[in-house]
């Protein structure tokens, strides 16, 4: 029975860059009560896998794809059809990933907030509670590098219509400008601003007769008559908010008025020639003069472009009123490093548990925060410059998010050969109103997006578990186009396809929705009673936390989860009665040696090998066979 240090099986090479190997201690099944349902028994049923020193990005790749995710160095995958709260692996393609309304109103107000025009709203930082991360930045060799905001500006979103009105915004940017510098103004004012939109056909019914042709508004002139209002609140210092509004509206500084000007403004620009503009009730209107809306032509938008840079060059060289100052822009970075303990982001992480998730400070030590976040048994797999592995290189790393070089927030992310896998995202609970985790999902996205051109296997964007019936977990199918990784065929199924069977059961084969055709209902996976969910009332609908949920109580639940062993449940061996049995290629690590289960087999006495086997069975059931027959399992 010859050993060897290495098995060829056990070794990932890609461009002939050897990747090490893969080596796990079998945990087997535990049990432990549920950080979602919230039930009070011990309802939580996964399968562990310890791995404290290597596993190669490419077989932990492969584990995702069977449904596996990681908290430290310890693996864990749900069993599915026993588990209260069946989690499915949710992943979209980058690529085809489309923003919603809401996920670019986020993007706008950071960058509004970058710009100067949107100050810290301290009434809100306890209202929004938000998590996720990365987006652009990269390491080469441990060393970090910052990005700034403009590579990873939404200015480049691919929607036509969406940059357009982001350009006629800036337009009316400028035109505040203008207006501010005629205008006597108080000195403290905060200027907001602008966002033109579209209007609805239901808003249009609405609207007075002969406003059918009308296509973009912008209500900035409320917002800036808000903002002069609280300025001169301010100011007052023996005034009541009565005689402010009163001033305000004998100074002129109303929304009719303030609109009607910014028009005034507006009308002095060329370039807009298939729009006219108006001012109605203190509303800033666009109209279609040929009644349908119509991008500028190449040449308008050159004109449009430099009547803007044009005016912005007249602002820079006016001097500047003492009283109304440009607000100050903020300097945005996002670094990325490799994994490791950094005592700034743990001050950070302490001040986000203890806010966030009102933790005790006894239950939050350097010790829990380095086995959650920062260990890892990723090998890292440094740049090969082939095209086959980005320039960070792949393994586990920590995104910083600063803000005038001030640490705001981290994710924690593994970067692997198909896809960035979001693993949890802590921030400054000052920055709640920002949604910064909202925020840092689209900028994980794009980072995906960018780097393709470095790893062009490098395609998806994996948010972790999704859990259908649990309320914190809803904003993750909000990414679209997404997927969710079927638990029995480990096939990915369009979500979209499988949520009317996800509103029938919790546990469903979702490649069965192949069968569903026409709105009929197809055949679902029998789950048994006592299987079926308990919903808290006291879960919000959206959280901004990606991963938050998840790791943060599987990181819980596997510290007060038992030893027992659950292996005498007979039903276990086997997710189906065709199931693989043979374990004679099963991977074995005895020391230092590497050998097939069938090398060593005839020298286990015949009880203690019906024992491993029985778990053997067990181990490749959960892995696979492929896995099984790469990765090294530890005798213990």
């Amino acid at each position: 029975m010859a050993g060897k240090t290495m098995s060829d099986a056990s070794s990932s090479t890609i461009g002939g860059a050897e990747r090490g190997e893969s080596v796990v201690y079998d945990c087997r099944r535990r049990k432990s009560s549920c950080g979602y349902c919230k039930s009070g028994s011990r309802g939580s049923i996964t399968h562990g896998l310890w791995a404290p020193d290597n596993l190669t990005v490419d077989d932990y790749q492969d584990l995702l794809d069977r449904g596996w995710r990681r908290s430290g160095c310890y693996l864990y995958k749900p069993e599915m059809e026993k588990t209260c709260c069946p989690s499915y692996t949710i992943r979209l393609k980058a690529s085809d990933f489309a923003p919603s309304k809401d996920q670019l109103r986020v993007s706008r107000r950071f960058q509004r907030f970058l710009d100067g025009a949107l100050e810290h709203d301290k009434s809100v930082e306890q209202v929004e509670i938000s998590s996720t991360s990365e987006g652009g930045s990269h390491a080469l060799n441990g060393e970090s590098h910052s990005v700034g905001k403009n590579s990873m500006s939404f200015k480049n979103e691919e929607n036509e219509e969406d940059r357009f009105m982001l350009h006629l915004s800036d337009m009316v940017d400028d035109s505040i400008r203008l207006y501010t510098k005629s205008s006597v103004l108080p000195g403290s004012i905060q200027i907001p601003k602008a966002s033109v939109k579209r209007v609805s056909h239901a808003k249009k019914k609405l609207l007075v007769q002969g406003s059918k042709d009308i296509i973009y508004t912008c209500n900035v002139a409320f917002q800036l008559s808000a903002s002069i209002r609280r300025a001169q609140v301010g100011e007052m210092k023996n005034d009541n908010l009565a005689s402010s509004e009163s001033n305000t509206a004998e100074t002129g500084f109303i929304p009719k008025i303030i609109a009607e000007k910014l028009v005034n403004h507006l009308s002095q620009v060329d370039g807009l020639s298939s729009f006219s503009i108006k001012a109605c009730n203190g509303h800033i209107n666009f109209y279609s003069d040929e009644g349908e809306a119509s991008f500028p032509k190449s040449a308008e938008k050159a004109n449009i472009s430099q009547e803007t840079a044009k005016a912005r060059s007249t602002d820079s060289s006016m001097e500047k009123n003492p009283k109304c100052s440009l607000p100050k822009r903020r300097k945005f970075e996002l670094r990325l490093k490799r994994s490791s303990f950094d005592p700034v982001e743990y001050a950070l992480y302490r001040r986000y548990q203890l806010a966030v998730h009102n933790d005790t400070p006894d239950r939050i030590s350097e010790a829990s925060y380095r086995n959650f976040l920062v260990d890892t048994p990723l090998n890292f797999v440094p740049s090969t410059g082939d095209g086959t592995v980005p320039p960070c290189g792949f393994g586990s790393f920590h995104q910083q998010y600063l803000i005038d070089g001030k640490l705001v927030a981290v994710g924690v992310v593994d970067i692997l050969p198909r896809c960035l896998s979001s693993k949890y995202l802590f921030w400054d609970p000052a920055y709640a109103f920002l949604s910064l985790g909202k925020y840092s999902a689209l900028q994980e996205i794009e980072w995906v997006k960018q780097n393709q051109m470095h790893c062009a296997s490098l395609q998806y964007y994996y948010l972790g578990y999704y859990i259908h019936n649990c309320g914190k977990m809803r904003y993750k199918a909000t990414y679209r186009p997404s997927e969710l990784l079927c638990p029995l065929r480990y096939t990915w199924v369009p979500f979209d396809a499988v949520k009317p069977l996800l509103d029938q059961k919790s546990y469903v084969v979702l490649s069965d929705s192949s069968l569903q055709q026409n709105g009929e209902s197809s055949p679902l996976t029998k789950v048994p009673n006592d299987m079926e969910l308990e919903h808290n009332a006291d879960f919000p609908e959206e959280p901004d936390d990606v991963n938050m949920d998840e790791d943060g109580e599987m990181a819980e639940a596997y510290s007060d989860s038992s030893d027992e062993d659950l292996d005498s449940d007979s039903n276990g061996l086997a997710s189906s009665d065709t199931e693989d049995r043979d374990v004679t290629n099963i991977l074995i690590g005895i020391g230092d040696s590497r050998m097939r289960y069938k090398d060593i087999q005839q020298a286990i006495s015949s009880s203690g090998r019906s024992y491993l086997e029985n778990q053997l069975i067990r181990y490749k059931r959960v892995v696979g066979k492929e896995l099984s027959e790469r990765i090294v399992y530890i005798l213990r």
